[in-house]
């Protein structure tokens, strides 16, 4: 069996994405005909990458499930089934996306037996959990990339909240004085989510307009005005006023684990996650929203984000560090001077994509192939080492388990 795989994979044209990134990292005419949000390198079984073979293309899914020791290793498929455990991705962010949080894995193994049991059909619009599993996820900016992430502390919404807020609601606003931090932000936050339809568009439309009223200043408040113009009268524009703001340079990450309620605003990014597709949103979507759920998943204490750096592993590869089992995220610079050696202690299979510049990779003496800008590849958990050669940024997803006695 072939142990490194040339992949294919999917775009998702979700009508917040962008029509240039996607198409210039593949090398493909810009502008495209329609936006390209996420390009997705996995075996999710919603999109899945096809992988070439000696005799043609196959879906990554079916191999697995076919013979999930080759392609993801005993340990792997012990641990986490027969199935990849990560998804990978491109996000190319042109518009704001949903308000939202994941659940964590009790709530997602409880919330999908809950609507099995009740009928809810899995392609249902209006069905939480798609799965019984968790996802946590690691955002890498590859341009500069704006997010919210995290609730601000009272004190923190409060003045932003209170100069705009109106007179008449000031009851509502009061929550925030009291009781513990989380507490006073659940309850505050669980109001605000459950108000009913029109006090909440006029409670909106009196902010906007005092907003707007205001001389330029805070980012908060700028954002505030451009959410308000792509999604009027939809609660989620409060966000940048509730949520913490965080630019991340070319190179940085977040980490973001179970209901950590988030925004991603604008940038291209790389993204690595546990395989699930459960979401629950909060704004700025017209899709399904179930603020009573949302507000069971939810995390409320107050906490900014840590903005990861890569630490080194060797000259050629750095890593972000997370708590998450289930994937890892490195980047790799090989240069002509200095190539890339793989020893593989690492435990399951890994993705490579190339972001930049182009790369040899070879492997068991004589055999190579060549990885250049835009593309992907699956690398089987049977090679024990490989070498890359070239100029290039790769990034690499894996398990992120513990290591394997290496082969003698």
């Amino acid at each position: 069996m072939q142990a490194i795989l040339k992949m294919q994979n999917p775009i998702q044209p979700y009508a917040w994405g962008s029509r240039t990134a996607i198409a210039d990292l593949l090398g493909r005419p810009a502008p495209s005909d329609h936006p390209q949000a996420e390009l997705w390198m996995g075996a999710h079984p919603k999109a899945p990458s096809d992988v070439f073979l000696q005799d043609g293309t196959h879906r990554l899914d079916a191999l697995i499930r076919q013979d999930p020791t080759a392609f993801i290793g005993a340990p792997v498929r012990d641990r986490f089934g027969s199935r990849l455990p990560f998804l990978f991705k491109v996000l190319a962010v042109a518009r704001p996306l949903s308000i939202q949080a994941h659940p964590s894995q009790a709530a997602a193994r409880e919330g999908f037996a809950r609507e099995n049991a009740a009928g809810i059909s899995l392609n249902a619009p209006d069905r939480n959990y798609r799965d019984d599993q968790h996802k946590p996820e690691c955002v890498c900016a590859l341009t500069p990339f704006d997010a919210l992430c995290g609730f601000r502390s009272p004190k923190a919404m409060l003045e932003l909240l209170a100069p705009v807020w109106p007179a008449s609601q000031k009851d509502h606003l009061d929550r925030l004085h009291h009781r513990e931090a989380g507490e006073a932000i659940q309850a505050f936050f669980g109001a605000l989510m459950q108000m009913p339809p029109q006090p909440c568009r006029d409670l909106l439309a009196h902010i906007v307009n005092r907003v707007a009223s205001r001389p330029a200043g805070d980012a908060a408040y700028r954002w505030l005005l451009r959410l308000s113009n792509a999604y009027p009268g939809d609660v989620g524009i409060l966000a940048p006023l509730l949520l913490n703001f965080i630019r991340l340079s070319p190179g940085e990450a977040l980490f973001l684990p179970a209901g950590r309620l988030h925004a991603y605003l604008d940038g291209v990014a790389i993204e690595v996650m546990a395989n699930s597709d459960n979401v629950l949103r909060g704004g700025l979507t017209p899709k399904h929203m179930d603020a009573g759920e949302l507000l069971r998943v939810l995390d409320f204490n107050p906490q900014r984000a840590a903005v990861l750096s890569a630490q080194p592993v060797s000259d050629t590869e750095k890593i972000y560090i997370t708590q998450a089992e289930e994937f890892r995220l490195c980047v790799l610079h090989p240069t002509f001077d200095r190539p890339h050696i793989a020893e593989r202690t690492a435990i399951g299979p890994e993705i490579l994509l190339c972001t930049n510049g182009h790369a040899t990779l070879h492997w068991q003496g004589r055999q190579q192939i060549v990885i250049r800008k835009g593309e992907s590849i699956y690398i089987t958990p049977t090679l024990n080492r490989y070498e890359i050669h070239g100029s290039a940024t790769l990034y690499k997803a894996g398990v992120n388990m513990k290591t394997r006695r290496r082969a003698s």
